[in-house]
C-alpha cells in the first residue's frame, strides 16, 4: 500500500508539472492555433500516460507467477508451462515514444525452448 502511496505523489507531481508546462507554454504562445494547441497538450501528456501505464501494470499480483505450478503461463507454441528464469527489465515504448520499463518475471518453454515474458 505504501508503494501505491507512493505512486499517487509521482503521478500527482507529474500532473502539476504537466499543468505548469501547458500553462507556461499558452501564455508564451497566446495566439496558438487549436491544433497547435492539441500537440503541445499531447506532448506533454504522454509523458504522464506512460508513469501512469508503468506504475500500474507493475502493481499486477500475477508479475510474478512463481507460485503454484498451476497458475504458471504455458507456451503460446506448445502449451507447455513456462519454467521461470529470473525477474528481468523489459523495455517497452507507448505512445509518444515513451520509455516504460517493466520488470517481469521471464520464463522458458522446457519442451521447445522458447524463452518470453508471458503477457500479464
Amino acid at each position: 500500500m505504501a508503494e501505491q502511496a507512493g505512486w499517487a505523489e509521482r503521478w500527482r507531481e507529474l500532473s502539476e508539472e504537466v499543468l505548469g508546462e501547458m500553462q507556461a507554454w499558452r501564455a508564451a504562445h497566446p495566439r496558438a492555433t487549436l491544433a497547435q494547441i492539441e500537440a503541445e497538450a499531447e506532448e506533454r501528456i504522454v509523458r504522464l500516460r506512460a508513469r501512469l501505464v508503468e506504475d500500474t501494470a507493475l502493481a499486477s499480483p500475477v508479475r510474478d507467477w512463481t507460485e503454484p505450478a498451476g497458475e504458471r503461463p504455458a507456451c503460446p507454441g506448445c502449451e507447455h508451462p513456462l519454467q521461470a528464469r529470473g525477474l528481468d527489465p523489459r523495455r517497452l515504448t507507448g505512445p509518444g515514444d515513451q520509455p516504460i520499463e517493466l520488470t517481469r518475471r521471464y520464463g522458458t518453454c522446457p519442451a521447445c525452448g522458447t524463452g518470453l515474458f508471458p503477457p500479464r
